[in-house]
């Protein structure tokens, strides 16, 4: 409680965070590790409070491919059964003489065939009612591909910060003191240049009684850098003024906080600022560690060799 009360007095807190300062109306994380806000929001039907296209783009692409297909087979089963309802007699082409489920798998290459206006001309509609249920197919298939491309346009035109952070934060020696350290590196073959970094810690302390979020700025070593092709150590160095100053690995340990991370950095390949986050919790902060270097030169000293793979390697040193 003594240490709580010393962070409250010793360190400036500010109040443009932008999370709560309850702690009691506040559950979990403030962000996640990918750099999502942790945060559910109710009290709105599903339509109006998801952006069903920030949710596309957003999502895995594995997930976008399975959507994809889902609604394409999906849709074409549902056309599929309108025409068998219809009557296959109605689409000229079709050979009666198979099974009930033959005659459906042709109804249903025959709505495929529709859907993406391929139209091999072997089954044809005839009669008003198929015609129609054939054109509006059509229609449908026509703007539902124009949705999906302009979906993956979107996916693959977004600028997207190709950073990845460590694992861990790690409390390090550094020159006469300790310093809390970050480490990231772009991963990709991007270009970034004119990169800035913000690291931002809070922790919940006493105040008139009452347990609330604090959130204090931690200065860094280097803030900004020209370029970020290497590795890039995010050093915060403790000293009297760090809200983190006479931390031990059991106030860690004990002390309900996070350290919030943003990057900024602009793609020369987009011509675009792009932004990515993170944060770790007090027990993802490794107390006691040195980060095992990232890049050496090959053999024929030409090249400078990043290795991506150790991005998380540390040891444990003495404090």
């Amino acid at each position: 409680m003594a240490l709580l009360k010393r962070i409250n007095e010793k360190a400036k807190a500010y109040l443009s965070s932008g999370f709560g300062v309850n702690t009691n109306s506040y559950g979990g994380r403030f962000v996640n590790k990918n750099g999502t806000a942790n945060v559910e929001k109710r009290g709105m039907n599903l339509l109006h409070r998801i952006s069903w296209y920030h949710t596309m783009i957003e999502m895995p692409a594995w997930k976008f491919m399975l959507i994809l297909l889902t609604f394409y087979v999906c849709i074409n089963f549902v056309f599929a059964t309108i025409y068998f309802v219809i009557g296959i007699e109605h689409l000229n082409g079709i050979d009666s003489s198979g099974s009930e489920w033959v005659k459906f798998g042709q109804t249903y290459f025959f709505s495929a065939q529709t859907f993406t206006t391929v139209g091999y001309g072997h089954i044809s509609p005839s009669g008003f009612l198929a015609s129609t249920v054939s054109a509006l197919e059509a229609l449908i298939g026509l703007l539902s591909f124009a949705i999906a491309t302009g979906l993956f346009f979107g996916r693959f035109s977004k600028p997207v910060a190709f950073l990845k952070f460590s694992h861990n934060a790690i409390i390090a020696p550094y020159k006469d003191m300790t310093a809390l350290m970050i480490r990231l590196t772009p991963f990709k073959n991007t270009n970034l240049t004119d990169a800035e970094a913000k690291i931002t810690v809070g922790i919940s302390v006493e105040e008139d009684g009452l347990m609330k979020n604090k959130f204090y700025s931690l200065d860094l070593e280097l803030d900004k850098i020209n370029a970020l092709t290497l590795s890039w150590t995010l050093v915060h160095p403790i000293t009297e003024d760090s809200p983190l100053y006479q931390f031990t690995k059991e106030d860690f340990e004990t002390i309900n906080g996070e350290i919030l991370v943003f990057i900024k950095t602009f793609d020369d390949m987009f011509s675009n600022t792009v932004a990515i986050r993170t944060s770790y919790t007090f027990d993802e902060v490794e107390y006691g560690a040195k980060f095992h270097p990232m890049y050496s030169r090959n053999d024929a000293n030409t090249k400078t060799i990043l290795h991506l793979d150790k991005l998380n390697h540390f040891e444990r040193v003495a404090l």
